[in-house]
């Protein structure tokens, strides 16, 4: 199972990349991953609240790569060959002031497809509303930031 998405947000790339990693920002914009704690190095612990439908989780999963500015990717510790995932975030800067933003989750193994057929609407669900956040709360960090307004988490 493999959920992605794509977005052209109007905000510089450093913008984006600060929205994701702000983790302990989650709760005031993000509806999927309401909580979130990590140390951008690899193989660090990333500890996540989840959101799947009306099921709240707590799940840890572990850093497999940081490219600073760019890539931030983790993975689930492997069930063998029963289940293993990874979710990444590509920024990447169309130009100064737009960014492209890539979302990518991945299932596999061999009870994936029944993963995915339990949790697959959530999932999706989940990510997309992620992503449309995502895109809300950078391109509103740069709209007050041009009105000259220092911006501070109760404006977003």
């Amino acid at each position: 199972m493999k959920i992605e998405f794509v977005r052209e947000i109007a905000a510089p790339a450093d913008t984006v990349w600060q929205v994701i990693t702000d983790f302990s920002s989650y709760s005031q914009w993000n509806p999927f991953v309401t909580a979130c704690s990590c140390d951008l190095t690899v193989d660090a612990p990333i500890a996540m609240t989840v959101r799947l439908g009306e099921q709240v989780r707590d799940q840890v999963e572990f850093v497999s790569e940081v490219v600073p500015g760019e890539l931030f990717e983790y993975r689930m510790k492997p069930v063998g060959w029963l289940l293993h995932s990874y979710r990444q975030h590509e920024v990447c800067a169309v130009n100064d002031t737009t960014t492209r933003y890539r979302s990518i989750f991945e299932l596999n193994g061999w009870i994936s497809p029944l993963v995915g057929m339990m949790l697959g609407k959530a999932l999706h669900n989940g990510f997309e509303g992620m992503t449309d956040s995502l895109v809300s709360r950078a391109e509103s960090m740069v709209k007050l930031s041009t009105l000259g307004q220092e911006v501070s988490d109760d404006d977003i």
